[in-house]
C-alpha cells in the first residue's frame, strides 16, 4: 500500500482563533481530510485500497482467500467442467498467525509508574540522601548502639546497601510512593473495567496480519475513561513515515451508522440533510451513513491584557488573539500571550458538505511537564513502515500461500487421474495347460488363483515342443507413471513451506510441527529463541500501544480527579480493595507520571534466569534464600542484577566466616599455646614450690638436726661441765686423798714395801714372778667411749 504524497487542501493555520473555531474552517479541513481519502474522481481512493488490501489480509490470514485466481490458474480459457476439484483453500498461513498471536498474548507484563514531578523526585532524593547518610555513618552508628544501645539510622541495618550498585538496586526494587502505586492501581482498574485484554488480542492480530495496529481513549461524563479498538481499514491520518505516527496532525475513523444513531449524537441534523446523505451511499442500504470522526491539531494563542491596578499590583485578563494594545508610553496596559497547542474535534458526512460537529477537544491530553503540548486520543503504530508503505506478517506470504494452493491442486488432479495397477493375461498360455483333475483351466479360474495364492501355472513348451511364448500367462502391469508427479508435488509443497518458515522465521521449533528426535533440547530452545526473535517487532509495537495508552489514561485520571464529579465513586472504585492508598488516590492529579511496561521473561528467558540460578547453587555462590527471592523479580534484567549482587555479597560472607575462622582458629591456637605456656608455667612453678618446699624440709630437718644436735651438746656439754666439775672434784677429791692415801701409803708403802721384800725375798726364795699392779679395761666405757671425749675443747 504504497501512499502518495498529493496536493494539500488544507487551510492556513496561520488565521485568527477565531476563525479556525469557525464552521467554515472545520468544513475545508474536512473536505481536505476526504479528498486525500475518498478521492473517487481521480480514481484514487486510497480509503478503498487500504480497506480492500486490508480485507485481502485478513481473508489470507483465515485461509478463506479467493478462489478465482487459481480456477483461472487451471482453467482453459475459463472451461472448468473437466476439473473436479476441492477448491477451499488450505489454511496455512492461519496456523502462523495463530502461533505469533498466541505467543505475544500470552506474556504478561507490568505497567509501572514513575512520579516525575517535583513533589515525587524530591520525596525519592531525600530517602536516597537518608539511605546513603546512613551508609556513610555506619562506624557512628555501630558506636552508638555498642555505647548507648541506640541507632542513629533511619534505615534497618539489614535492608541498608552496602555500595551504590546495591542502592541502584534497591531503588527499582523496593522503593515505591504511595502515589505510584495508586497511580498503577488506577490503570489497572481502567484497563480492567474496559476489558483491555480482549482488545490486546485484537491489536496484536492486526500487527501481525495488517502490520498496523491502533487504540482509542476517551472520556465521557457518564462512562469515565474508556478504551476502544481501532479497525486500521477505518483509520485516516496524515502522511507520516513514523512508524508510531507521532508526527502526524490529523487523524480520523469512518463508522457506519445506522441514521438513528445520527440523529441521536447530532440532534441539530435536519431530515433534510440526513435524506441527503442516504442518496450519496453505494444504495446498498438507505438507512446506513458513513461518518468521518477526525482530531485536527493546531495551535491557538492565548492573549492577556496585563493591566496596573492603583495599588500598583497587576492584574491579567483573559483576550482574543485580536487584541492589540496601543503601541505608547501613555498606554497603562500591555499585552501578553503565548501559543500552544489545541486539539479541534469534527464530525463530517462523506459525500456530503454536512459538517456534524467541529469545536476545540474538551478535556485534551496535556502533559503536565509540559502545558503547551496536546496528545492525540488515537494510538498508532506500524513497525515495518518505511515510505509511507506498511508491511506485515501475511503480506510477506501471500505468494507462497498461493503456490502452495497450486500444488495442492495439482496434486489432486493427479490423483484423480491415476491408474491402480493391473495384469495382463495371454489367453494362448493357457490353452493347453492341464491341471490334471478335470478342472478347465480358463482364465477366470487362472485370475482366481492368481489373486487368492499369487501362483501361476504355464508351461515352456507346447504340446508340439515348441518354445511356449506364453509360458507366463500372468503378468502385472505397472501404472507408476503418477507416483513420480506426486512426488514431485510434494516436494514442490514442502519447497514453499519452507519459504513461508524463512521469510517469517516461524521455524519447526516454533510451531513443534516437526521436531527432530536427534537435536539436543537446547538447539531446539535456541531455535525457538532465534524465532521469537524473528516476530520481536510485533511484541513491542504491541508494548509500545499499551503504553501510550496507559499515558493517555494517566492524564485522563488526573482530569476525572481534579474536574468530574463523579470523582469520589472513581476513587472509591480505585481503593476498594486497598483503603489505604484512596488518600493518594485523591491526590494523583497533583502528580505528574512516567508509564513504562515491564515485560515478563518468556519461557526461554526463563530457563536461561533457571540455570544461572541452579549453577550458583551448585557452586554454593548463592543460598536457597536468594534463588526464591531472585525468582520473585519479573523483570528479566533486575533479575540478572540481584543474582550478581546475592552472589557477591554471599562470596563476601563466606570470606568474612572464613577470615573469622582462621581469626578464631589463630585465637584458639593461641590460646592453647596460652594454656600450654601457662599449664608448663603452673608445672614449674609446682616444681620450683615442691623444690622450695623439699629445700625448706630439708632445711628445716636440718635446723631439727642442728637444733637437736646443738641442744644434744648443750646436753653434753652440761653434762661434759658436770662431769668435768665432778672430776675436778673427784680429781680435788682425788688429790686430797692422794695427799691422804700418800701419807697412808706411805705407811701402807712401808708396811708393802716391808711385805714385797719379804715376799721378794719369799720369791727369790721360791722363784715366782713379779706381781702387776695396773688395772685392765677399767679406764674405758663400753663401745669405745672414754673419758677423753670430755676435756675441753
Amino acid at each position: 500500500m504504497a501512499e502518495s504524497v498529493k496536493k494539500s487542501y488544507f487551510p492556513s493555520q496561520v488565521v485568527s482563533d477565531l476563525e479556525k473555531a469557525s464552521i467554515e474552517y472545520g468544513m475545508e479541513v474536512g473536505r481536505a481530510i476526504e479528498s486525500e481519502w475518498f478521492d473517487n474522481d481521480t480514481g484514487d481512493d486510497r480509503f478503498r485500497t487500504n480497506q480492500n488490501s486490508f480485507h485481502n489480509l485478513r481473508l489470507y490470514s483465515r485461509g478463506e482467500q479467493s478462489v478465482k485466481k487459481y480456477k483461472d490458474e487451471l482453467s482453459i480459457n475459463g472451461d472448468l467442467s473437466y476439473l473436479n476439484l476441492d477448491w477451499k483453500p488450505v489454511p496455512i498461513i492461519s496456523k502462523f498467525v495463530d502461533i505469533v498471536v498466541n505467543g505475544i498474548s500470552e506474556r504478561t507484563y507490568d505497567i509501572k509508574a514513575y512520579s516525575q514531578d517535583p513533589s515525587g523526585v524530591d520525596k525519592r532524593t531525600e530517602y536516597m540522601e537518608a539511605i546513603v547518610g546512613d551508609m556513610q555513618s555506619q562506624e557512628i552508628d555501630n558506636f552508638a548502639q555498642e555505647a548507648f544501645g541506640i541507632s542513629l539510622n533511619q534505615t534497618e541495618k539489614e535492608n541498608l546497601p552496602n555500595d551504590r550498585d546495591e542502592l541502584e538496586l534497591h531503588m527499582q526494587l523496593n522503593y515505591k510512593q504511595g502515589v505510584e502505586l495508586a497511580e498503577e492501581q488506577a490503570l489497572n482498574t481502567i484497563l480492567d473495567g474496559n476489558r483491555y485484554e480482549l482488545t490486546r488480542k485484537r491489536v496484536n492480530h492486526d500487527l501481525t496480519v495488517l502490520g498496523i495496529g491502533a487504540v482509542k481513549n476517551t472520556f465521557s461524563k457518564s462512562e469515565g475513561a474508556k478504551v476502544e479498538y481501532v479497525d486500521p481499514s477505518d483509520l485516516v491520518y496524515s502522511f507520516t513515515e513514523s512508524p508510531y505516527f507521532d508526527d502526524i496532525y490529523y487523524v480520523g475513523e469512518v463508522k457506519t451508522l445506522p441514521i438513528n444513531e445520527v440523529k441521536k449524537e447530532f440532534p441539530n441534523i435536519t431530515d433534510e440533510q440526513l435524506e441527503k446523505a442516504t442518496r450519496v451511499g453505494d444504495g446498498s442500504d438507505v438507512n446506513r451513513v458513513q461518518v468521518l470522526y477526525f482530531n485536527y491539531k493546531t495551535f491557538m494563542n492565548e492573549v492577556y491584557k496585563v493591566k496596573e491596578t492603583a495599588t500598583g499590583a497587576k492584574k491579567a485578563i483573559l483576550k482574543d488573539d485580536s487584541f492589540n494594545p496601543p503601541m505608547n508610553e501613555d498606554a497603562k496596559f500591555t499585552k501578553a500571550s503565548k501559543s500552544i497547542e489545541v486539539l479541534y474535534e469534527g464530525a463530517k458526512i462523506l459525500g456530503c458538505d454536512e459538517l456534524l460537529k467541529w469545536e476545540v477537544a474538551k478535556n485534551m491530553l496535556r502533559p503536565k511537564s509540559d502545558y503547551s503540548k496536546v496528545r492525540m486520543n488515537y494510538a498508532i503504530c506500524a513497525p515495518r513502515m518505511y515510505g509511507g508503505r506498511i508491511e506485515s506478517l501475511v503480506g510477506r506470504i501471500t505468494g507462497f500461500a498461493d503456490m502452495i494452493q497450486l500444488t495442492h491442486l495439482k496434486l489432486q488432479q493427479v490423483l484423480s487421474r491415476m491408474v491402480p495397477d493391473g495384469v495382463y493375461l495371454d489367453a494362448d498360455g493357457l490353452a493347453e495347460v492341464d491341471l490334471g483333475n478335470g478342472t478347465n483351466y480358463n482364465p477366470q479360474e487362472a485370475l482366481n488363483m492368481f489373486f487368492q495364492t499369487g501362483s501361476v501355472i504355464g508351461r515352456s513348451l507346447t504340446s508340439d515342443g515348441d518354445l511356449n511364448h506364453g509360458k507366463v500367462p500372468i503378468q502385472e502391469i505397472q501404472t507408476g507413471a503418477g507416483s513420480s508427479k506426486i512426488s514431485t508435488l510434494i516436494s514442490t509443497y514442502n519447497y514453499y513451506m519452507q519459504m513461508v518458515r524463512d521469510v517469517t522465521g516461524l521455524n519447526e521449533a516454533r510451531d513443534g510441527s516437526t521436531p527432530d528426535a536427534k537435536a539436543l533440547v537446547g538447539v531446539q530452545k535456541l531455535a525457538a529463541a532465534n524465532s521469537n526473535t524473528a516476530t520481536r517487532h510485533i511484541l513491542n509495537a504491541g508494548l509500545f500501544l499499551t503504553a501510550e495508552l496507559a499515558e493517555g489514561l494517566s492524564l485522563r485520571i488526573s482530569d476525572i480527579l481534579e474536574y468530574s464529579p463523579t470523582k469520589e465513586a472513581f476513587a472509591q472504585k480505585i481503593g476498594a480493595h486497598n483503603v489505604g492508598i484512596l488518600d493518594d488516590v485523591s491526590q494523583l492529579y497533583l502528580h505528574d507520571f512516567g508509564i513504562f511496561i515491564e515485560l515478563m521473561p518468556d519461557e526461554e528467558e526463563k530457563a536461561l534466569l533457571e540455570n544461572n540460578i541452579q549453577v550458583a547453587l551448585a557452586q554454593k555462590g548463592i543460598d536457597l534464600e536468594d534463588a526464591i527471592d531472585v525468582r520473585e523479580i519479573r523483570s528479566l534484567k533486575l533479575a540478572n542484577q540481584l543474582l550478581k549482587l546475592r552472589r557477591r555479597k554471599k562470596q563476601e560472607r563466606d570470606q568474612q566466616v572464613t577470615d573469622r575462622n582462621i581469626q578464631m582458629q589463630s585465637q584458639a591456637n593461641a590460646q592453647a599455646q596460652q594454656v600450654a605456656a601457662q599449664a608448663e608455667i603452673q608445672k614449674q612453678q609446682v616444681l620450683t614450690q615442691m623444690e622450695l618446699q623439699l629445700l625448706q624440709a630439708k632445711g628445716q630437718l636440718e635446723a631439727g638436726k642442728l637444733q637437736q644436735e646443738g641442744a644434744l651438746k648443750k646436753e653434753l656439754m652440761a653434762y661434759e661441765f658436770q662431769i668435768n666439775m665432778q672430776l675436778r672434784q673427784m680429781e680435788a677429791d682425788v688429790s686430797k686423798g692422794k695427799d691422804d692415801n700418800k701419807e697412808d701409803r706411805k705407811d701402807k708403802r712401808t708396811k708393802i714395801q716391808a711385805s714385797q721384800q719379804s715376799e721378794l725375798i719369799d720369791q727369790r726364795k721360791n722363784n715366782k714372778p713379779p706381781k702387776d699392779f695396773e688395772s685392765s679395761g677399767n679406764d674405758r666405757m663400753g663401745g669405745g667411749f672414754d673419758l677423753g671425749s670430755f676435756d675441753p675443747r
